[in-house]
């Protein structure tokens, strides 16, 4: 099989850390590594740039490692409620996902990139979740993803409980379009008897 060596200009999951040279199989440096700019590829020219950049990546790492660490305080204690519906066995009807969770938290101000939030798996049961975001190599704060079955008593309590929150979630306003739906449904029976 082929092999390329490939210098990274990011870090990457289970591969290495920005800067390093690594040997991936041809087609996945070619297909991904090289077009999402995770990477370039290892020829001596870019070898030599790389050691001209090293100081400046030790500076540019030690910025983003501040900047991650103050949005790391902006996120301790983040709680998002996601109301869904839920078949019979608790399996919900579709999944919260990491691209839902990162516009849960841009509502909130937040600005995180999906690709950072440690989801492995979309959401499918309801439940308590602590999701990981992973803002920097060190710095990986943790928030707590609350999915709960739409129009229950629980539901609907703990969305009165966080009245404090300047911004509501997005669930609230599809709560209120259920309870619209029940209040029409039962002013149909009424009117029927």
């Amino acid at each position: 099989m082929a092999h390329m060596d490939v210098l990274l200009c990011d870090d990457v999951d289970n591969l290495g850390q920005r800067g390093q040279v690594v040997r991936v199989r041809a087609g996945y440096g070619r297909n991904y590594l090289l077009p999402q700019g995770l990477a370039i590829k290892a020829t001596a020219g870019n070898k030599k740039m790389l050691d001209e950049q090293r100081r400046l990546l030790a500076k540019r790492e030690q910025r983003e490692h501040l900047s991650a660490q103050s949005e790391s305080e902006k996120l301790q204690g983040i709680e998002l409620r996601f109301e869904r519906r839920v078949g019979e066995h608790g399996i919900l009807f579709g999944s919260v996902t990491a691209l839902d969770i990162a516009e849960a938290l841009k509502e909130r101000g937040l600005t995180v990139e999906r690709r950072r939030i440690g989801l492995r798996e979309h959401i499918k049961e309801v439940g308590d979740y602590d999701i990981t975001i992973k803002l920097h190599r060190d710095v990986n704060p943790s928030i707590k993803v609350f999915v709960r079955k739409e129009g229950t008593e629980e539901a609907k309590a703990a969305e009165v409980a966080p009245a404090a929150d300047s911004t509501p979630a997005k669930p609230v306003e599809a709560e209120t379009s259920a309870e619209a739906a029940e209040t029409s449904e039962s002013e149909a029976e009424t009117a029927e008897e």
